[in-house]
């Protein structure tokens, strides 16, 4: 759990730094600044694009492709989707990933794009959907869309003999690519989770943290189980025997790691204090819930709650409890064994989720947790372990990254402090080990 710039301005004011943005216009989440420009300096910006590629029957040459991405820019009403070159597109429509329902778009040429102050410098060589989002972007928040389009790319999807071959260079950095029934995966130069889908089709999952597109090549050939003898067993919650503590079970392990949009940045205070303030992005899709519920870790201390819905920038009430207030109101957590008396737990309440439709919550936090987080000498020590797909370290103000046992991307944002990206497409955890040190200033020459 964590969280929200919901707090107050001492918590919108850093999260605007890290974003490169004016503090009170933090609308954009980890890593993805709306670009000056256009009307009010806001030109088109967006976030959490994940990316679903259906190959459907060879001989056609084409595939079906499902597009969920967030509009970021404050305001914004309309949302610019270009359509590739080189790839003939048919059969779109355009949803609102929040209440299921069908958007208006129509296809217009890059020029007529161009004369939307959102698009203002862009590359517009190609033609665009242009998508009238259901509700303009709120200034906290973002706007949801999943677009459906069929490509047709004779030059991404074609035949060697009896192999088919999908073979495309992919920007988004989430994606997951399906193979037609009756296919077996036989190459695969990224390395990707395999997962089947229900009818027993073969699906191909990545999340790419490098800096540049993944040329993704994958090669198939015939001779796999189709109809009901193709269908997977049911995931069971069996645990794996061999890793520590039992480890995860097997529904968990083979969940595709891609697509958990679940993110989350911690913006380490000095160290002095054990502090450190997050906040957690999350959907939630399943019909009929409406809480979510932080079960604090052992060795830390949670504060300073708040919420809000993403999509529409109303706020949630937050509250605090411990396990012995839970059991006494009857609210059980999905583990209820993690749930001591003691253990603090944050709930936050939001309206049941309807079927067919989903909620982008941002929750905020601020941490106290010594045994985590504090200084070993004269040196900051972070060592924690983390379970999200994306996660993002801040150092606080005044101090250099000396050691990450852990790869990351690392960059200085325009305040001076540096920040740490760890994507990780395991379905696992990360044990994180950040250390670093003060910087020499006028005033603290070097020893």
């Amino acid at each position: 759990m964590r969280n929200s710039f919901v707090l107050g301005s001492a918590v919108i004011t850093v999260v605007a730094l890290l974003l490169g943005a004016t503090p009170g216009i933090c609308q954009t989440p980890a890593g993805t600044a709306a670009k000056a420009g256009g009307t009010g300096g806001v030109r088109q910006a967006e976030t959490d694009e994940y990316t679903r590629y259906e190959l459907l029957a060879p001989e056609s040459a084409s595939f079906k492709i499902r597009y969920e991405v967030t509009a970021t820019a404050p305001g914004a009403t309309v949302y610019y989707n270009p359509i590739r070159k080189g790839s003939v597109a048919s059969d779109e429509a355009v949803y609102d990933a929040m209440t299921g329902e069908p958007l208006k778009f129509e296809v217009v040429s890059g020029e007529e794009a161009r004369k939307d102050p959102l698009m203002a410098g862009e590359d517009t060589g190609s033609d665009f959907i242009r998508v009238h989002l259901a509700r303009p972007v709120p200034a906290d928040g973002q706007g949801r869309m999943v677009i459906v389009k069929t490509y047709k790319d004779a030059k991404s999807y074609f035949r060697e003999g009896e192999t088919i071959v999908f073979q495309r260079s992919l920007g988004i950095r989430r994606n997951r690519v399906v193979l037609p029934a009756g296919y077996e995966l036989v190459e695969c130069n990224v390395p990707s989770q395999v997962l089947p889908e229900a009818d027993g089709r073969i699906g191909i999952s990545f999340l790419n943290a490098g800096p540049g597109e993944a040329l993704l090549v994958l090669k198939a050939k015939p001779g796999v189980q189709t109809g009901a003898a193709a269908a997977p067993r049911a995931l069971a919650s069996k645990r794996s025997w061999e890793a520590p503590s039992q480890g995860e079970t097997e529904r968990e392990r083979l969940s595709e790691r891609a697509h958990q949009d679940r993110d989350i940045v911690y913006f380490l205070q000095q160290p002095e204090t054990h502090a450190f303030s997050l906040y957690h992005d999350y959907t939630e899709s399943r019909p009929g819930v409406n809480r979510y519920l932080n079960v604090v870790r052992e060795g830390s201390t949670a504060s300073n709650p708040s919420a809000y819905i993403l999509d529409t920038g109303e706020k949630l009430e937050p509250r605090m409890l411990t396990g012995a207030e839970m059991a006494a109101e009857k609210i059980t957590a999905e583990a209820d064994d993690a749930v001591k008396p003691t253990t603090q737990v944050v709930l936050i309440p939001f309206p049941a989720v309807k079927k067919g439709q989903s909620i982008r919550l941002r929750i905020a936090e601020t941490y106290t947790a010594p045994v985590s987080y504090g200084l070993d000498g004269d040196e900051l020590v972070f060592d924690r372990s983390l379970g999200r797909p994306r996660n993002a370290v801040v150092l606080p103000d005044g101090w250099y990254l000396l050691a990450s046992a852990i790869p990351a991307t690392v960059r200085q944002l325009p305040d001076g402090r540096i920040r740490l990206d760890f994507w990780n497409g395991r379905p696992d955890e990360v044990n994180v080990l950040i250390k670093a040190k003060r910087r020499v200033t006028a005033n603290t020459p070097a020893q």
